[in-house]
């Protein structure tokens, strides 16, 4: 197998493994035999997909706030590891509006003390940052952003992805730039991920699973806008992907990647919730008034994947309709028997690597 090949018994260190995508992430890793370590706050909602899927069996599982820079540099340099994947972030757009400086203290501070604590790390390192698609400097354009173009932001969360990203370049340039630096570091930017598990606020997902429970009206904030909707384990998958690309080809140390569907495969909050709709039982939704909406969202957000194609030989394998079976399948279990999701999960990782494998993917080799 040849991911396994590359991640057994691997030291790997994942930030935010109790949130969304880095349970999802630290999951596929055990299922590949790497030994992880998860450094991270609690679950961030409950239920949660961390809880639900037992993420923190067979794992050594860190409460640790990323801002306490002493804790987490000695929990880095002493076990020394051979992968970072650094997710840990306060991730939603509407809360940084209620507290900025949380935000910009995690996301860009919490940053700072991942780079500070890979000056202090003696053994080499592959490390890849998690930032967002967020960080462009959205003029809502019609064509898709690419890696090269303007970083920025009209929000505090987005800000802080843009400066995380800004902080990265600046340490990589003054303190690992050496062609004998045994730390590399490569920074990931993917599109909006959907998948099971995730009961954030304000996310649209979420908030229509929560509803449709209850049996009552999702509400829809933005029903136009447009977002490159993908499954968590395309993101994840491409996350592993960098990691692999960045360890055989030093190249690749200071370049950034976007993960997300083909611009041919957008679709709006209100397709979404159709396709969603059709996979479940009596859904209703309403749409929420301008004066309504608590923050500014934008309406049109494209990504330019052409690199990571090219480069690292990913891209994005899911048909739209395979991408909302999987979540809403993955919902519909977690409400009949939670108690089966551990399962539920390994066996949807599984459905995607053969797949992603199967449709042309060596990465994904699960032989």
């Amino acid at each position: 197998m040849y991911l396994k090949k590359i991640f057994k018994n691997k030291k790997i260190i994942v930030t935010g493994h109790t949130g969304f995508k880095g349970s999802w992430l630290t999951a596929w890793l055990k299922q590949l035999e790497a030994n992880v370590m998860g450094i991270s706050l609690d679950p961030p909602t409950n239920p949660s997909h961390f809880k639900a899927s037992k993420i923190n069996q067979d794992i050594k599982d860190i409460r640790l706030d990323i801002r306490n820079r002493k804790q987490l540099e000695k929990k880095i340099t002493s076990f020394k590891p051979n992968f970072i994947f650094h997710l840990a972030a306060q991730s939603l757009v509407g809360s940084s509006y209620k507290n900025p400086e949380l935000t910009w203290h995690t996301n860009v501070f919490g940053t700072l003390n991942i780079l500070q604590s890979l000056r202090k790390l003696k053994n080499a390192c592959n490390v890849v940052i998690i930032t967002s698609d967020k960080c462009y400097f959205n003029k809502e354009v019609h064509y898709g952003y690419k890696e090269t173009d303007t970083l920025g932001g009209k929000d505090p969360y987005s800000s802080s992805k843009a400066s995380a990203e800004l902080l990265i370049k600046s340490y990589i340039n003054s303190f690992f730039l050496n062609n004998n630096s045994k730390i590399r570091i490569a920074t990931a930017r993917a599109g909006n991920v959907i998948g099971g598990g995730d009961w954030a606020k304000d996310r649209i997902i979420p908030d229509c699973v929560r509803s449709w429970s209850k049996g009552t009206k999702a509400k829809l904030r933005n029903p136009k806008a447009t977002r490159p909707w993908q499954h968590v384990l395309e993101a994840v998958g491409g996350y592993i992907c960098l990691a692999i690309n960045l360890k055989n080809n030093k190249k690749l140390h200071g370049e950034s990647f976007n993960f997300g569907p083909s611009l041919s495969r957008e679709y709006s909050v209100l397709e979404l919730v159709q396709a969603m709709g059709n996979n479940w039982e009596n859904v209703s939704w309403k749409t929420i008034p301008k004066s309504s909406k608590k923050f500014y969202e934008s309406g049109l957000l494209r990504l330019n994947c052409n690199k990571a194609r090219k480069i690292l030989k990913w891209k994005s394998i899911l048909k739209f309709e395979e991408n909302i079976e999987l979540v809403a399948e993955w919902y519909r279990n977690y409400y009949l028997d939670p108690k089966n999701i551990y399962y539920l999960t390994k066996d949807q990782i599984s459905q995607y690597q053969y797949l992603a494998f199967k449709r042309g993917f060596k990465w994904a080799n699960p032989f």
